[in-house]
């Protein structure tokens, strides 16, 4: 978020820097986020969450001063790696915390809440550091000083573990509810792995799925004759959708039942035709809000489900390798779309749209 509104100045402000160096810039936080999100996972399973919690918000905070006062290029590149590790350890706690103090229909409605205050930051945050960046190329950097009050506030949240430890006698730590809901598939790693892959490969395709809208569509709006504000109008109402089923997604669940996920699919075949079929933006508008409500109802759901895969030692990182798909579909989508665009030889700007939307059609069948 920090980066995206001064990429197009950063040749400009660094002459001396290389195409090399400015995607260095954006893509080596996304490569060092994935085995660092595995790494969290892992220590969840020897070390207190708080703990990892912490080391990973001081870094974070602290890639966030030396952005500041960063003046060369190979500075930042630097300092983008630490905010990679620092974010990596700290993404999946940002579920793995949800999953240790929330159970039943408590633990959805706190995914979803989670979602939804994500999602509304990803919006407040792109609108301000856009403003920031007019300013100062330096200045976007301050989003990066959100974890100081993180920080704040994991003191609290050390107390409360501690009271409830205390509280609660040692043949209650893992309630009725939770025990009956865990399915291991009798694996030796408490970890029902094939169920886990499924999961994370829905995960990995419905993420690369509704990128088409973030990636491609600033492109196909620019050939259009849109300007980029209003590409940027469409994404931030993207995003706004993704947040909406967040808060009530327990009603949304308890209505859909079992056909949740095939709703949700749905919803983000009907909103990808619509960006493709049409030049209007109120049919381009409509679009990008049907593939963010179905992204925004899935997202919460398979972080619930993984929770069922794994014993409790274990569920953080389940989660880990989970969120780890996130991101590895961030960084794959632009190749792949690329890769079957020089296949097909088709150079046109809906391809994105049209051969995401057959993905989903397929993954609706499935």
């Amino acid at each position: 978020l920090a980066v995206s509104p001064i990429l197009g100045d950063l040749t400009k402000i660094f002459p001396e820097a290389t195409d090399l160096d400015i995607q260095m810039l954006t893509s080596l936080p996304s490569l060092l986020i994935i085995p660092f999100i595995l790494l969290g996972g892992k220590l969840t399973e020897k070390v207190d969450l708080v703990r990892i919690l912490k080391i990973g918000l001081w870094l974070f905070a602290a890639s966030g001063i030396l952005y500041l006062i960063s003046n060369r290029m190979w500075q930042l590149i630097v300092v983008s790696a630490m905010l990679g590790i620092g974010a990596g350890l700290i993404i999946p706690l940002s579920t793995g915390l949800v999953s240790k103090y929330f159970v039943g229909a408590y633990r959805v409605k706190q995914f979803g809440l989670s979602s939804a205050i994500t999602n509304f930051t990803l919006v407040i945050a792109t609108a301000v550091t856009g403003y920031l960046a007019e300013v100062s190329w330096h200045l976007p950097f301050l989003v990066y000083l959100l974890p100081l009050v993180s920080i704040l506030l994991v003191g609290h949240l050390k107390d409360r573990q501690d009271e409830s430890v205390v509280r609660q006698p040692e043949s209650e730590t893992s309630s009725p509810e939770q025990s009956a809901s865990v399915d291991t598939g009798g694996s030796k790693y408490g970890i029902h792995t094939k169920h886990l892959l499924q999961i994370m490969l829905f995960y990995g395709v419905t993420t690369y799925i509704v990128l088409a809208v973030i990636f491609n569509l600033p492109f196909l709006m620019e050939k259009h004759h849109f300007t980029s504000g209003d590409s940027g109008l469409m994404i931030s109402l993207f995003f706004l959708a993704i947040m909406a089923p967040g808060f009530f997604l327990n009603q949304i669940v308890g209505r859909l039942k079992e056909k949740t996920k095939f709703y949700s699919l749905l919803s983000i075949a009907i909103g990808l035709a619509l960006i493709w079929i049409s030049p209007k933006e109120w049919v381009i508008a409509p679009g990008c809000i049907f593939v963010g409500l179905g992204y925004g109802v899935i997202q919460p759901i398979i972080y619930d489900k993984t929770t069922h895969t794994a014993i409790s030692k274990k569920v953080t990182l389940a989660l880990a390798f989970v969120m780890m798909m996130n991101y590895l579909a961030i960084l794959l989508c632009p190749f792949i779309i690329d890769f079957f665009q020089s296949m097909f030889h088709i150079k046109t700007q809906q391809f994105g749209f049209v051969f995401n939307l057959c993905i989903t059609i397929v993954a609706l069948i499935w």
